[in-house]
């Protein structure tokens, strides 16, 4: 079976990819649309952000907005907050998405699969009964059956509530 998978929302990352400068998650905190940075929701010392690259649908990311790339050097007020955004995060998710469980963590170094390691976010990832399949074994291709635009609208939504 050779059918093609199509991704064409893709193309645009792909072709820039390599022209991006600086931090993510930076960009992201300071951008002024958020449907554009992914971000769901701004706190006073934390954000969240749909992950561009998730593992599954509702992947959520939470960071400080400041830049930090050690969990040690997070305040004591930027770790209550990400905390408090994570419970918020499975709350939201759990409504939308009605989720069997979640993954939640933080990838500290490059070794441990973080792909932005100079600052530190927590992941929140939906999970489901059976939802491993043999794409990300077989091809390394993860299959998201939703558009990460209309998910970001639906979290937002529902975050806002």
């Amino acid at each position: 079976m050779n059918d093609p998978l199509w991704a064409p929302w893709r193309l645009e990352y792909v072709s820039s990819a390599s022209e991006q400068t600086g931090c993510i998650f930076c960009r992201a905190a300071a951008a002024p649309d958020a449907a554009d940075s992914l971000v769901v929701h701004r706190g006073g010392s934390a954000f969240v952000m749909l992950n561009r690259f998730p593992y599954s649908s509702g992947h959520l990311m939470v960071a400080p907005l400041r830049h930090v790339g050690y969990l040690g050097e997070l305040s004591a007020e930027e770790a209550a907050e990400i905390h408090s955004l994570s419970v918020r995060a499975l709350e939201v998710l759990t409504a939308l998405f009605k989720p069997d469980g979640f993954n939640i963590g933080w990838n500290l170094g490059r070794s441990a699969g973080a792909g932005i390691v100079d600052h530190v976010h927590e992941h929140v990832v939906p999970r489901w009964q059976g939802d491993t399949n043999f794409m990300p074994v077989l091809a390394d291709v993860r299959v998201i059956p939703e558009h990460l635009q209309t998910t970001h609208a639906r979290v937002e939504a529902a975050w806002n509530e």
